[in-house]
């Protein structure tokens, strides 16, 4: 017989078990190719999402390197590729804005905190109970946002003042600099984006995102183009990651930076665990979803401590990964490893890479994010979920993604709800074995009712069955509650189980529960099941007790 894990197994880290296995040429050789491939795609968008974010283009790589490293060590997935994710921008971006680089690293190293707390307390099984149209939703309406952010590199505008944060400040901004288009700046982001989407469909293997940033440089530094380049607007790329050292801890700026932290770690755990189910789908493997916690806890904290920015799960590096044959952890260690060694040995070159081509890489990444077949499949068949999406999206733009996501869960909650209570209810009968023994005119009343109730009992169905139970008035000496269908009841619909009983009582009616499980008379008793109400074990035993 197959015995459970023990609970400490869901703390390893899945490169336990690779190694565990047995780990051969064969194995290192898979890993070496995805390793490099992944690498690859991760070198422009580790590059992209720093400047978007408002941080140097530096601290994206670092964050790829340091990260990305520990996330394949320490997790619980085998084929997770971490570093900066697209999804981050907008938060990492409003924290700079109120808090600085160094608010940014202390809200890091905390999330990081509270990532390896929530996978220690096993939370990291609630993570997939959020409903889909939420995470379409916050997902869709990140990438509208970095569509807004990345108009003024694309199109080489000069702004008045300092670039908006808020949406709907940004686009008139954005519309009263259009007088300052740049051409130049556009045809480098268009050619970017256009030679993306073109690889994408012809030729999906090959490189596109770093292929577009190596020709759009190449053709900057050739021709001497003078557009905004790495170099320009950052001075450049270190060649070398800096020195460790803690964030400063203070109790004010942590109390400032807490909601920050808070908001990297509820998107980190989405990200990182969506990411990992990714996986999971796409090999047939699983994922120790709390071990993947700690480990992108522990990342989180160590690139904060080298200067970069919030680790999570990248979905679409890791199918990357996955559709490159990795064995295991090893290739996402290897991509970290080869991100240093262009770190160290290509720096330089990076200055002349133009921000519009960035931003054609970005502006590629945020219209893949906006899922529009999933919106269209809502819309044709489940409106109350496509109302969750949209409110998840408008919400993401205009106001913030913690509170997109809570309100989300809110209403996708109140949609299943509903949902539940729809398939409750009750159906009223007459006893078949008593009406063959005692047959009588209805006026004279019936003598045993079997009232069968269906479905879930909770508060959301407690009203329904309330009513319809109400409308049974107290008719018959007898009365059969069968509740062989019922697989769920909370105290909610305990209470008002037991209301019901009461009244038949206090009608005169003996009352039977047949088929009640033992978790519902525990229920029923905890909301003060009266005495004397006989417990049948179905309906048969229900009528010859009565």
């Amino acid at each position: 017989m197959h015995k459970p894990a023990p609970p400490i197994q869901q703390f390893i880290p899945k490169i336990a078990a690779v190694l565990a296995e047995g780990y051969g040429l064969r194995h290192l050789r898979a890993d070496l190719v995805a390793g490099l491939t992944v690498a690859v795609v991760a070198l422009p968008l580790s590059l992209a999402i720093a400047i978007a974010s408002g941080v140097p283009p530096d601290r994206g790589l670092i964050t790829a390197i340091v990260g990305g490293f520990l996330v394949s060590l320490l997790g619980g997935s085998r084929f997770q590729i971490g570093g900066p994710a697209g999804a981050f921008i907008v938060l990492v971006m409003a924290t700079v804005q109120r808090h600085g680089l160094d608010g940014l690293m202390l809200a890091t190293f905390l999330s990081g905190l509270f990532l390896s707390l929530a996978g220690a307390l096993r939370l990291g099984g609630f993570v997939k109970f959020i409903p889909y149209p939420v995470t379409v939703g916050f997902t869709a309406g990140i990438g509208v946002i970095i569509l807004a952010s990345q108009m003024r590199p694309l199109l080489g505008l000069t702004l008045a003042g300092p670039e908006p944060g808020p949406f709907l400040e940004k686009l008139p901004a954005l519309w009263a600099a259009m007088p300052t288009l740049d051409p130049l700046n556009l045809v480098l982001g268009l050619g970017a984006f256009g030679l993306i989407l073109v690889q994408r469909r012809v030729a999906p293997r090959v490189p596109g995102m770093l292929l577009a940033i190596v020709l759009a440089g190449l053709t900057v530094w050739l021709l001497d183009l003078p557009v905004p380049t790495i170099g320009s607007a950052y001075g450049g790329i270190a060649a070398g990651l800096p020195a460790p050292h803690l964030p400063d801890f203070t109790l004010a700026k942590v109390q400032a930076v807490l909601p920050d932290a808070l908001a990297f770690t509820l998107l980190g755990a989405i990200e990182s665990l969506l990411s990992a189910v990714v996986a999971d789908s796409m090999t047939g493997r699983r994922h120790r979803s709390n071990a993947e916690l700690v480990g992108q806890g522990v990342a989180n904290m160590a690139s904060a401590c080298f200067g970069g920015f919030c680790v999570t799960g990248t979905i679409a590096r890791t199918a990357t990964n996955v559709r490159a044959g990795a064995h295991g952890p090893v290739a996402g260690m290897i991509h970290a490893l080869t991100l240093l060694v262009i770190v160290l040995l290509l720096a330089p070159l990076a200055s002349a890479i133009p921000l519009a081509a960035l931003a054609g890489v970005l502006v590629s990444v945020a219209l893949h994010m906006i899922d529009i077949r999933a919106i269209r499949t809502l819309a044709r068949t489940a409106r109350a979920e496509l109302a969750v999406l949209l409110a998840t999206l408008t919400l993401t733009v205009l106001r913030d993604l913690t509170e997109a996501i809570v309100v989300g869960l809110a209403l996708g909650a109140l949609v299943f709800m509903n949902r539940m209570a729809q398939i409750s209810g009750v159906d009223a009968m007459l006893d078949e074995a008593d009406t063959e023994s005692r047959p009588q005119d209805r006026s004279e009343g019936r003598e045993t009712i079997v009232l069968r109730l269906t479905g879930a009992y909770f508060f959301g169905s407690a009203p329904v069955i309330e009513n319809v139970l109400d409308r049974i008035a107290a008719r018959p000496r007898r009365l059969i509650l069968d509740l062989a269908d019922v697989p769920l009841l909370d105290m909610t619909g305990a209470h008002s189980l037991t209301g019901f009983i009461r009244k038949a009582r206090d009608n005169g009616m003996s009352v039977t529960l047949a088929a009640a499980r033992d978790q519902h008379m525990d229920m029923l008793r905890a909301a003060g099941l009266p005495e004397g109400v006989v417990r049948a074990p179905d309906m048969a035993a229900a009528r010859r007790g009565g």
